[in-house]
């Protein structure tokens, strides 16, 4: 029974879609009808409001961490099913008709809550490469590959796999910016 409980609550804290009642409340506008379209921290952030943005971001960040992290303290050997769940309930949220966000932001918090230093792997590379294209896209997508080559060249195999699943399904909601950076049309972004 635990495991239904702490999957099911872990996905409907994922799936609130911060993105979206934020930017209804402080910018009267659906964040879905601007820019790409998407409910995530990097549209909010186009659609002009940077505190609305970066509001948006700690909040899709803090929906992973308070799950993960219950988990970890109080069911440990659910950690990660928590943590997929979480990341499921913000990519495909019942509310929106399963469409929701890519998932960055809540794969950084379920990274914060297993191992901080997970988290700051990931986030020094994101930055990193962001700083040399200005592109949050392809800034995520190796970011997310930071983690699991970490875990591979430190020999830490235990966990790994369930990385390199994270790193799969970000590369599966990045599908539509892969398009367009192979192609040169991807949006660059403005994070200040």
């Amino acid at each position: 029974m635990d495991i239904l409980i702490i999957g099911i609550i872990s996905y409907l804290m994922g799936s609130i879609p911060f993105g979206l009642i934020l930017t209804k409340i402080f910018l009267k506008k659906d964040i879905r009808d601007i820019g790409s379209g998407n409910i995530g921290a990097t549209n909010v952030l186009r659609a002009g409001n940077k505190i609305v943005g970066y509001i948006t971001l700690s909040l899709d960040i803090l929906k992973a961490v308070i799950p993960v992290i219950f988990v970890k303290i109080y069911y440990t050997e659910f950690l990660y099913l928590a943590s997929l769940c979480a990341f499921i309930g913000h990519v495909f949220p019942v509310w929106l008709k399963f469409k929701g966000g890519k998932g960055v932001a809540t794969y950084v918090g379920i990274l914060f809550a297993i191992n901080i230093y997970f988290g700051v792997i990931f986030a020094l590379s994101w930055f990193v490469i962001f700083a040399i294209t200005k592109f949050s896209s392809l800034s995520s997508l190796i970011a997310s590959l930071s983690v699991p080559v970490y875990l591979l060249v430190t020999g830490q195999f235990k966990d790994i796999f369930f990385f390199i699943i994270m790193f799969v399904l970000i590369f599966f909601t990045h599908r539509e910016n892969i398009k367009r950076l192979k192609n040169k049309e991807e949006t660059k972004t403005k994070i200040y």
